[in-house]
């Protein structure tokens, strides 16, 4: 599918050296012949910065990453593969991306992380999650989808836009699309991380507890 149907990409840029020596560095960027790709700059929250670019996209397949990730020349027919199953199986899917987790059974994905190597291993299709890492978020224009712009900063944001899937009847997937995370990740997360966490506590309150990628969400906050 991806293969003959264009993509946008859309990256929330605050550093240009860092998309220049990742992203924009993609081995995998030359197999894309008729790709649009949207750099977003100046937005106060990851939500407003890409509801922007879902405006603007000239394609339906969008993909949201961070412009520290660098995508491999396999990156695209193992997309290509998850979207021709997806077809298949659940052509009403949400969104997908590379790393995800379940509410009670541990993460799927495969990808690889600064200071953390590599996480998890190939497999053959795509798996229901609850929610998806920030680093690639993918989905279609069509969906009818939009970023929740009352969630502040650029935390949770792809925890938020599973949920809302969920809501109108789409489940999420992780899919098996190897790419690499080049990150620098603090030991302590930021103030602005708790303001995300505390908005989607209260705006997911039924949907409780909620799995991420950094912490788990509950009723009681715990643990």
């Amino acid at each position: 599918m991806s293969g003959s149907t264009p993509i946008t990409f859309v990256v929330a840029v605050n550093g240009r050296e860092v998309l220049e020596k990742n992203f924009l560095a993609s081995p995998g960027l030359c197999e894309f012949s008729r790709n649009q790709i949207l750099l977003q700059e100046g937005f106060l929250s990851a939500s407003k910065a890409y509801n922007d670019a879902l405006d603007r996209s000239e394609n339906d397949l969008i993909v949201f990453l961070h412009q520290d990730i660098i995508l491999p020349k396999s990156w695209l027919p193992q997309l290509d593969r998850a979207l021709t199953w997806l077809e298949a199986h659940d052509p009403n899917w949400g969104v997908i991306g590379c790393y995800g987790e379940t509410r009670n059974d541990g993460g799927r994905g495969h990808v690889y992380s600064s200071g953390r190597g590599i996480l998890g291993t190939p497999f053959e299709r795509p798996v229901p999650i609850q929610t998806l890492d920030e680093i690639v978020l993918i989905f279609r224009k069509s969906s009818g989808l939009r970023f929740d712009e009352s969630l502040p900063h650029f935390h949770l944001y792809g925890t938020d836009i599973c949920l809302r899937a969920l809501t109108m009847g789409r489940t999420s997937y992780a899919i098996s699309a190897f790419c690499i995370h080049n990150t620098t990740q603090p030991l302590v997360l930021p103030p602005k991380f708790y303001e995300s966490w505390r908005y989607i506590r209260r705006t997911w309150e039924n949907n409780l507890p909620i799995q991420t990628t950094c912490v788990r969400i509950t009723r009681l906050n715990i643990p």
